[in-house]
């Protein structure tokens, strides 16, 4: 197993117009066949001192191999993705973990 998790910071936070931009533009790499689990999400309302909640929106993805995972990297859909999103971030982290 292979799990891909984005956090995404947008460079307006405040834009609801460019969160629902990001949104759509994440919504759209569900169609791609390597992805055996998606999910979009939000920051919770947990509030423990450990929690990072400062991101606006973020992508947890699990494939079945490493391979899966560089196919969608250069899959076109999630390349249009970058190419049309892109200028909405500010910051992108992520978390690649494999199988203890």
């Amino acid at each position: 197993m292979f799990v891909h998790n984005v956090f995404f910071w947008l460079k307006n936070a405040a834009s609801e117009e460019d969160k629902s931009k990001l949104l759509e533009g994440l919504q759209s790499l569900k169609p791609i066949e390597v992805i055996r689990t998606i999910h979009i999400g939000v920051p919770a309302s947990t509030d423990r001192p450990v929690i990072e909640r400062g991101y606006d929106l973020s992508l947890l993805l699990i494939f079945d191999t490493p391979e899966d995972q560089e196919t969608y990297q250069v899959h076109p859909v999630h390349k249009a993705f970058v190419e049309r999103c892109k200028e909405l971030w500010s910051k992108v982290v992520i978390y690649d973990a494999v199988d203890a």
